[in-house]
């Protein structure tokens, strides 16, 4: 038997544990029943669950949830709605979401898929700012995908230890001399 502060009281018989935790006002929780002899705690059993479900929410508030965005595309797609595309994924990928970039191929499309792959390097170079391609495009029946991930921001770190600057770099105290004074000069 355990006491609510950790320390072991010792073996005591069931009704004697049970005494003990209604004298306590606690409950009698068995904690390991497969040991010899059983392990059982003096707890207030309904203060331990709450605690723990504060416990469990503020770790699931820790938690990132992935959520992938789609957008689709054409082969044929026009700049309009190919920059209204690349505006929207710039968006998912601000707020941390992944994107899943899909060209879906009709037809004859399907002929030439380094069209597809090409309007996908595209849009990869156009958001390039805000997101990594974390799967290369790769064509699965008439569809290729490709998945681009948030970029992870790193903060800068500042040295605290004063730098002295180049003196190439350092402003020159004298007046600039004009070429009609360096004339002069020389005929001096």
């Amino acid at each position: 038997m355990v006491a609510p502060d950790g320390s072991q009281i010792g073996v005591k018989k069931l009704t004697e544990a049970l005494w003990l935790a209604d004298q306590l006002g606690l409950d009698l929780v068995e904690v390991a029943p497969g040991a010899k002899p059983p392990v059982c705690r003096l707890m207030d059993y309904g203060k331990f669950k709450y605690e723990q479900s504060v416990r469990d929410r503020e770790a699931r508030k820790k938690q990132t949830r992935t959520v992938i965005k789609e957008t689709r595309l054409s082969p044929r797609i026009a700049d309009h709605d190919f920059q209204l595309q690349a505006r929207r994924t710039i968006e998912w990928l601000s707020d941390g979401d992944k994107v899943k970039v899909t060209v879906r191929f009709r037809g004859r499309e399907r002929e030439r898929p380094e069209f597809g792959e090409r309007i996908m390097v595209r849009l990869a170079e156009a958001v390039e700012e805000y997101g990594v391609v974390e799967q290369e495009p790769s064509l699965e029946g008439r569809n290729m995908t490709m998945t681009i991930g948030p970029v992870r921001r790193r903060t800068a770190r500042t040295h605290s230890s004063p730098t002295t600057p180049d003196p190439v770099d350092e402003p020159s105290s004298e007046e600039p001399v004009t070429q009609a004074e360096t004339e002069q000069s020389e005929e001096e």
